[in-house]
């Protein structure tokens, strides 16, 4: 039989000649199909979109509109540019070029010192070859014939990578036009589908990660479809720069970073002080309303807490330690042995349960120097943790009302998110049916809700599965912050116990869960997600008032002492600078509102308001000015 059946991702089926490709059947189909098509997955296995298909099979059509499509769109653009330098420096050597979020990357060992200048000419080599439409070809050979053909090219970390391959490894290379490069594919059917690519930085690469191998110079590109989606990427790029949490941090006075005294330890100004104490404040409202009870557990426990708990033998690498009475203690870097030793206190009856316990903790954890990242990445934070002791048949119940408290929390910042569920990793602790048992339980809440989510597998902590929380901020960027981890580990290992209803002990299970994640990296989130512009219940000055000449000073000042007598935070700019110079400072420091006095308004005994966003928006009696700010507050509302 010369016909084979087609079995499509819609589980509709159609019927082909023998040797008909993946492209040939988008085409089929629709033609618009066909022109997003980059490759295809024939049984769960990718290839070229130009494989032919002799049996019958399951045809996954993979485009570039998706995740898995931008990938092999993007590393063929790696591809590309690395013909380019070895067009423009031949005795540059080829290490690995992989796609990465938003682009791709390129390692290159060569004697030429790359300088920003070379990525002009990169990019007007690849543009030339792009026109070419080359087109990828994939070709099979022995473990021998590569051998053979990469010492030839004298490519030596191709053959390092070969020697590294499994022995039944299938081999193979793809060329396009003169240049062919080790690698397992799919790529594009041809260079002319890359329409846009910007080369964005170079930075330097150890071979492999390894400190003591050869330092090669990577180039960072990006690459799109559309000339159109990459001028909206750069415009991302430069809103991102300009919205970077370390230097609004700086021009806002909110934080500062001495990477001379304290690298990784970040240091809240006055500012920044007002916006966490804010933030801590909400959040002790949010979890006495949810039924929380806050401890405080201490900074330094020593090591055997930390060998019972297991961080000793799954995490020392991450921890501080430090010697005490001849006794080697630990700086935590997690809260969560701390909360076990307070449930430990004193016996529990199942009346009791669930019970929840919330801490501000501050942890330490020994992050690399190349690692820190301003507040997103430091070596000490303080986490909004909480630990959730209860019955297993409380377990779906309490994980509901920690995704309703996650949700109550984010929509008052506007945050949308969205969740994956992470299963049991390689290096864990407890039993396979622990691990279903808990892992289903997660799954069960996320279905009942209809909530959507992704799952990682193998992504779990090692004591037990999580839902985390991937939120998206304003420039559609996603940070993971909150997460819900269930734990039936940690109880064992801490012989957690309650008095059940048969009078009999039993073991209870525990919820680790985060809502913010760490103080410092939501701060830092926040800051980029409003531009520095908080809204007026965040904003460290709420309202600046601002005299025009030094006869208004005296009625700025009774305005401001009224407004202050509310608790609304704010300040008077009495400076001998010009009103327009004034009102250019405060609106650099992003202060929501502006009172401007001058003769009218001490005439008239009112104020003249000015809006940061909306400029200028009238007089008004101060009180109804009052009321509005005040009413801006309680709802915490969103600029």
């Amino acid at each position: 039989m010369n016909k084979i059946t087609i079995t499509l991702k819609d589980g509709s089926q159609r019927s082909y000649d023998k040797g008909i490709t993946a492209m040939q059947i988008a085409k089929d189909i629709s033609s618009r199909l066909a022109k997003s098509v980059v490759a295809a997955k024939v049984n769960d296995k990718l290839v070229d979109s130009n494989f032919e298909i002799q049996n019958d099979v399951s045809l996954d059509l993979i485009t570039i509109n998706e995740a898995e499509g931008l990938d092999i769109f993007r590393h063929s653009s790696a591809h590309i540019m690395a013909q380019a330098v070895k067009n423009l420096w031949p005795d540059a050597k080829l290490a690995i070029g992989p796609s990465i979020k938003d682009g791709f990357y390129y390692d290159f060992d060569m004697e030429h010192r790359l300088v920003p200048d070379d990525l002009v000419k990169i990019e007007a080599e690849m543009n030339k070859l792009i026109k070419q439409d080359l087109k990828f070809t994939r070709h099979e050979l022995s473990r021998e014939e590569a051998m053979k053909l990469f010492k030839e090219k004298n490519e030596p970390y191709k053959i390092e990578l070969i020697k590294d391959l499994p022995e039944d490894a299938i081999i193979t290379y793809y060329d396009q036009g003169d240049f062919l490069d080790l690698c397992a594919g799919p790529h594009i059917p041809g260079s002319k589908k890359i329409k846009a690519i910007k080369l964005m930085s170079i930075a330097g690469a150890y071979w492999r990660g390894d400190e003591k191998r050869p330092m090669l110079q990577r180039i960072y590109g990006t690459s799109w479809e559309k000339k159109s989606h990459l001028e909206e990427y750069l415009h991302r790029i430069e809103e991102a720069k300009r919205r970077d949490h370390r230097k609004l941090g700086r021009e806002l006075d909110l934080f500062s970073l001495n990477t001379e005294f304290a690298p990784g330890f970040p240091f809240y100004h006055g500012k920044g002080m007002i916006v966490r104490n804010i933030l801590e404040e909400y959040w002790r409202i949010k979890h006495d309303e949810y039924g929380y009870e806050e401890i405080r557990t201490p900074v330094i426990m020593n090591q055997v807490l930390w060998q019972l708990s297991g961080h000793w033998d799954n995490y020392r690498e991450n921890m501080y330690t430090t010697e005490i009475d001849d006794n080697m203690s630990c700086i935590k870097p997690m809260n969560c042995p701390g909360s076990m030793l307070v449930y430990k206190t004193k016996m529990h009856s199942y009346r009791d349960l669930p019970l929840r316990m919330c801490e501000l903790g501050l942890v330490h954890r020994h992050e690399l120097s190349g690692a820190l990242h301003g507040l997103m990445r430091v070596r000490a934070f303080t986490q909004d943790d909480a630990h959730v002791f209860m019955l297993p048949s409380q377990i779906e119940q309490e994980v509901d009302s920690v995704i309703s408290l996650v949700d109550d929390i984010y929509k008052v910042f506007g945050f949308d998110y969205h969740v994956e569920l992470s299963t049991k990793p390689e290096k864990a602790i407890g039993s396979d049916e622990d691990w279903e048992f808990a892992t289903d339980s997660l799954r069960n809440v996320l279905e009942k809700r209809n909530m959507n989510y992704i799952v990682n597998e193998g992504d779990g902590a090692f004591y037990g599965p999580k839902i985390d929380f991937h939120l998206t901020d304003s420039l559609g960027r996603t940070w993971q912050c909150a997460t819900i981890q269930l734990d039936m580990q940690m109880p064992e290992r801490f012989e957690l116990e309650y008095v059940g209803e048969d009078g009999q002990k039993h073991r209870p299970v525990t919820i680790h869960r985060t809502v913010l994640g760490s103080f410092e990296r939501f701060f830092g989130v926040l800051i980029e997600h409003y531009a520095g512009a908080f809204p007026v219940w965040l904003a460290p000055v709420q309202v600046q008032v601002i005299p025009i000449t030094d006869r208004h000073a005296q009625y700025a000042l009774e305005v401001a002492n009224k407004i202050k007598e509310t608790k609304i935070r704010v300040e008077v700019d009495t400076r001998k600078e010009k009103v327009g110079f004034k009102i250019r400072e405060a609106q650099l420091q992003k202060i929501p509102y502006m009172i401007i006095i001058g003769d009218k308004e001490v005439e008239n005994n009112n104020v003249a308001i000015r809006q940061r966003s909306e400029g200028d928006v009238g007089s008004m009696e101060l009180n109804n000015f009052i009321d509005l700010v005040l009413e801006e507050i309680k709802n915490k509302k969103i600029n």
